[in-house]
């Protein structure tokens, strides 16, 4: 399951990680008692289920799950070798089944490319032009370090100091006010005003404010019409870096303090040991004041630093505050100690205008583009609605070996996602097993489909629907499952559940076999791969057995999985989907008129727009708008890219949700799309944060 945040998108309906809806299930309801479940569990069957531990099917699934969590699959992250170890078992398995698994251009990949990373291009160059002639060079990795997360451009423009960057109407705050930036070169720097002070309206929770994010300040800036953008360290932070080395110092020097007294003291029989815990203490005194005397506290981001772009941004670069100095100098301005004193002091922006100097330079970013694949088996039907699809899905990625989708902060240790979702893998494969068994066909085709990239926000999905291997249109239900493999206290949480009239009753009538304590709920949209179809107008159901403190941590591995409970569960699917495929009449599609919990905005006005995060071209993707949002009234529709909201370029997830903090609740918005590369000017009439 993914965490989804305005980061990334990560990440997406929420800003922030956080909000876990899973695991569902698109199920359909009999219309006739006269249908029948010859070949589903029986109540018998189920008991056993619940209680056999040993039973063949157990022990596939928990051989499969010891593989698929392996450190040697490397937390299946869509960059690493271990994500296809795992396609090559799971066509394996798909193929054992029983399932055709040449559907895709003869095989069983749906293959395709996403941006997995950045690295360094061959041209990297800047300089400060200023009148007379006069300028000022700067060498690349002394001076200044191009920016992962920017874009690749060549630029000369003029240049604007803006301060911290910062554009907020809760703080009564705007470093742009009396500047013009569009066309220009920006120096920004780096945090916010008034650090270490705890009643500063910008320390936000934890200390940390939302202003001082790097992309916040970047979405800021190109929503405004910057031509680049060049960072500065904030004064207050080499002082902080400045200060930690010299805490580190005398660290070491009370540790030699303290071996010399013990040495002084120790008997003969212990100063071999004191002889060497004073000559360690000495060395760290020494290697601590030569870390002081080398220190550069003035640090340039490592290239990397803060992830990668998606190659759309403007051009980025870091530079020194010597350097900047040296602009301002000439420029006959205050340095950049100076001016952030003066901002600290007053809390009023001290942004310029630079007229007479200019930034003149390349910045070289290439994206990395990695092949990922989705994979499909079917399961064909026969009869006349046989051509007809079900679709059964899970993803199979996860976070590899952690860093932007991870819980645990810091962490390179394998991250091995055995309850997300390898869980779902592994009931997915044991669904196709046990369907793919039965004597005689079932009525509609059953398509089963391992998705790749739903931690980097449902791409393998969202791809799927846009090139769908069976028709949309006869695309009847979508039943999903991610992590599928905690269950406790039997307690189960279906979504999608009013999706379609019948799913509710069918739900609760087949879990009564299952001894079951269902959450039901209603919507169709959350974070997993059921999203994408419901957005395409097609019911779905959605499995999830909760979620737990492993969530998305190293310690999510396979001897926490309770394997008789996803015995149950594939067993209770097993039901559903022979349900839904034997019914004569295909479920029908509802309308869910509020939204989902992970669609609240916080205190953000309301839009409601649904996320696409496998858009390409400029703008901010949506999949669809929420049934009744103001966004839904307004016309917007699935596969249009917002490119400017009021007088505010749009170029993903991130410029939109800073662009709609701009605000209020009630506010009639200028919102421009592209629409089959058409521009449409749609006006947004904002509803109440939700």
């Amino acid at each position: 399951m993914s965490v989804l945040n305005t980061n990334r998108i990560s990440k997406l309906f929420t800003t922030g990680c956080g909000l876990l809806l899973l695991c569902g299930i698109s199920l359909s309801l009999m219309t006739s008692d006269s249908i029948a479940r010859a070949e589903t569990p029986t109540k018998k069957a189920a008991a056993k289920a619940k209680a056999d531990s040993d039973s063949p099917g157990a022990q596939r699934m928990l051989d499969a799950i010891k593989y698929l969590a392996s450190d040697e699959l490397e937390g299946r992250g869509v960059d690493t070798r271990g994500i296809n170890l795992a396609a090559d078992y799971i066509v394996k398995e798909f193929k054992a089944a029983g399932l055709d698994v040449t559907t895709v251009e003869e095989g069983a990949f749906q293959k395709f490319t996403i941006n997995t990373g950045s690295k360094l291009g061959p041209a990297n160059e800047l300089q400060l032009a200023g009148p007379d002639g006069k300028t000022i060079p700067l060498v690349y990795d002394k001076d200044f370090r191009s920016c992962s997360f920017g874009g690749s451009g060549k630029f000369d423009a003029e240049l604007v100091f803006c301060g911290y960057g910062i554009d907020a109407k809760d703080a009564k705050y705007n470093d742009y006010a009396n500047v013009d930036v569009k066309d220009k070169v920006v120096i920004i720097m780096r945090r916010t005003p008034q650090q270490g002070e705890k009643d500063s309206p910008f320390a936000g929770a934890h200390g940390i404010s939302r202003y001082a994010a790097l992309r916040y300040k970047v979405s800021t800036a190109f929503g405004k019409g910057a031509k680049a953008i060049l960072f500065v360290n904030d004064y207050y932070s080499t002082q902080e870096n400045k200060k930690e080395a010299k805490d580190l110092e005398q660290d070491a020097i009370e540790e030699l303090i303290t071996a010399t007294e013990n040495w002084e003291k120790a008997s003969a029989d212990k100063r071999d040991n004191a002889d060497v815990n004073l000559k360690k203490a000495l060395l760290d005194v020494q290697q601590a004041r030569k870390k002081l005397k080398e220190a550069r506290f003035d640090r340039l981001m490592e290239f990397g630093y803060a992830g990668s772009g998606d190659g759309r941004s403007i051009p980025i670069a870091h530079i020194t505050i010597e350097k900047c100095n040296e602009l301002f100098k000439d420029a006959g301005k205050p340095t950049l100690q100076e001016l952030e004193g003066k901002i600290d002091e007053q809390l009023k922006p001290e942004s310029f205008e630079l007229p007479q100097w200019k930034a003149k330079g390349e910045i070289s970013v290439k994206q990395i583009r990695t092949e990922v694949k989705n994979i499909i088996g079917v399961l064909e039907g026969k009869g006349p609605h046989a051509d007809e699809t079900i679709v059964i899905g899970a993803h199979y990625d996860h976070v590899g070996y952690g860093g932007e989708g991870s819980l645990a902060p810091g962490s390179t240790d394998v991250h091995n996602g055995a309850d997300d979702n390898a869980s779902g893998t592994v009931a997915l494969i044991e669904l196709a097993r046990k369907l793919a068994a039965r004597k005689e066909p079932l009525p509609r085709r059953l398509v089963f489909i391992a998705f790749t990239g739903e931690e980097r926000g449902l791409i393998g999905s969202a791809h799927y629907v846009k090139n769908p291997i069976f028709d949309l249109k006869n695309t009847v239900a979508m039943l999903n499952m991610d992590m599928v493999g905690r269950l406790t206290d039997d307690k189960l949480t279906v979504f999608g559940t009013g999706t379609a009239p019948r799913w509710k009753k069918l739900v609760e009538e087949t879990a009564k076999d299952y001894d079951f304590k269902l959450s039901l709920k209603p919507e169709g949209f959350g974070p997993s791969d059921h999203s994408s179809f419901y957005g395409k107008q097609i019911p779905v159901l959605h499995l999830f057995t909760g979620t737990h403190s492993d969530y998305h941590r190293p310690s999510d591995d396979w001897d926490k999985i309770n394997i008789p409970g996803m015995e149950r569960i594939v067993s209770f699917l097993e039901e559903i989907a022979i349900a839904t495929a034997e019914n004569p009449e295909r479920p029908q599609y509802v309308k869910i008129e509020r939204p989902a919990p992970t669609m609240r905005s916080g205190n953000r006005p309301y839009f409601g727009s649904i996320p696409d995060f496998g858009g390409e071209g400029p703008g901010y993707h949506i999949s669809g708008a929420s049934p009744g949002s103001p966004a839904d009234k307004a016309g917007l529709k699935a596969g249009d890219a917002i490119i400017k909201m009021g007088k505010t370029k749009i170029d993903g997830l991130d410029d939109f949700d800073l662009a709609l903090r701009m605000f209020s609740p009630g506010d009639e918005v200028d919102v421009t799309v592209l629409r089959e590369g058409k521009r449409v000017k749609l006006t947004v009439k904002l509803g109440k944060p939700k």
